[in-house]
């Protein structure tokens, strides 16, 4: 495991999954995967239906902003630019 990948797996909820890291949130009835992948340095949220079974990706701009703000929270600690949060794909 790499040291940034380390790094956000000590975070609250993060895993990894190979060459990336992932959480899950709910909030307001709505349920999200947000996975960081260290090789392109780029962060995708899911949103996860109700069978937990099913995701979909969604852009940033539907995601709520408490929990975009943590997400960048989680990456700053981590030492990853908060600002491959913001980028699109």
């Amino acid at each position: 495991m790499t040291d940034t990948l380390q790094a956000l797996t000590e975070q609250e909820g993060w895993q990894r999954e190979g060459f990336a890291a992932r959480v899950h949130y709910e909030g307001a009835g709505d349920y999200y995967s947000i996975e960081y992948y260290e090789p392109s340095e780029c962060v995708l949220y899911w949103k996860v239906k109700g069978d937990g079974q099913t995701a979909v990706p969604v852009g940033r701009d539907t995601v709520p902003t408490p929990l975009r703000e943590r997400i960048r929270m989680d990456l700053d600690a981590a030492g990853i630019d908060t600002a491959i949060e913001r980028q699109d794909l």
